[in-house]
């Protein structure tokens, strides 16, 4: 699978800031922790971030009016000036918006676009246009962490969208938070509590395989089966497969029934590995692998499948940046996790 690479940021492009799911960014009370994360790309990385139309139109336009979401998504494509799109924020229904897209103005307009979680769904838009993306942080999470940015998440931010060099190896955090902290003015100044001990497992595997990149976050990845932008049989051959779940806290239940649904489609035929992210609060850590290896192993007869557990993506923090298409590679001797290609040109 060929996709094209869009052009590397660089200090002083003008990037847009969108809200496609939850329109959160324009609450009142939450406006603040916008405006933290639009200074933070502008003082960490030179980027200076504008609005569209219906960013900060608030939770209930929003919601209400999946069209002007997507009329905002088509035009920071078709705008020259603007060379990023930036997500405020997940959510749960950013699938509304896909009988409002031109894909062929995203294929003709390609440029980073970075988010992750209910932006799966934008990201397989991208996808089906042709264009890599980028699946790593938002402007509500990450990039107006309390305090700071965690220095993990700015340099792979970094390496991923302004680096035109491979990204290369990409070991573990050495910490990691899944703390809560409520969105309330008065917590800004309140580190989330840190832990440590945070290394990548190996499920199964003994060799070292290589793959182009695919994949996001499962609760929205199943909202997606059965439209346009599902992709074809072709596009998971040989891949490199990346999987986390939400903050929602799927069960390993529900978990084990969409496995099956990937194993009836013939994609952990077509694999060439699966990489897997941390839970979020570390909630079914042991369960999740369990339910791996019961469906893929065991069911499927997968035994030699590269299977690596517990990596830093979704909804946990810090969190690595991944281009979408870019080619990857498993070492299952080494338990590590490479990015062999740069994700911008």
């Amino acid at each position: 699978m060929k996709l094209i690479k869009p052009l590397a940021l660089k200090k002083g492009d003008k990037v847009a800031a969108i809200s496609l799911s939850w329109g959160g960014a324009g609450n009142p009370e939450i406006l603040w922790r916008y405006e933290q994360g639009k200074t933070r790309l502008l003082e960490n990385f030179g980027l200076n971030v504008i609005e569209m139309p219906s960013t900060l139109r608030g939770e209930s336009f929003i919601y209400e009016h999946p069209e002007k979401r997507a009329q905002d998504l088509m035009n920071a494509f078709k705008d020259e000036s603007i060379k990023g799109i930036f997500t405020c924020i997940g959510g749960e229904d950013s699938i509304r918006i896909l009988p409002f897209i031109d894909f062929g103005v995203i294929k003709n307009n390609p440029k980073v676009f970075i988010g992750y979680s209910d932006s799966t769904v934008t990201h397989f838009i991208c996808l089906k246009a042709g264009i890599s993306s980028f699946y790593g942080p938002s402007i509500l999470a990450e990039f107006a962490e309390n305090l700071k940015m965690f220095d993990y998440t700015k340099y792979w931010f970094e390496k991923a969208v302004f680096d035109k060099l491979p990204i290369g190896d990409i070991p573990s955090s050495n910490m990691w938070t899944n703390e809560y902290l409520p969105w309330d003015i008065k917590n800004k100044s309140i580190a989330r509590s840190i832990f440590v001990n945070n290394e990548y497992e190996l499920l199964q595997g003994t060799q070292t395989v290589k793959g182009h990149l695919i994949g996001g976050c499962m609760e929205v990845l199943e909202m997606i089966k059965c439209t346009e932008i599902w992709p074809s049989k072709e596009a998971w051959k040989n891949a490199i497969l990346f999987l986390e779940v939400s903050e929602s806290i799927t069960t390993p239940l529900h978990l084990e029934y969409w496995l099956r649904n990937y194993a009836a489609q013939g994609i952990f035929n077509s694999i060439n590995g699966i990489i897997f992210g941390k839970p979020r609060y570390s909630k079914f850590y042991d369960e999740y692998k369990k339910t791996l290896l019961k469906v893929i192993r065991d069911e499927c007869n997968l035994k030699d499948l590269p299977i690596l557990y517990n990596l830093n993506f979704g909804h946990t923090s810090p969190i690595i940046t991944i281009p979408f298409g870019a080619q990857a590679e498993i070492n299952c001797e080494e338990i590590s996790f490479k990015i062999l290609e740069a994700g911008v040109v």
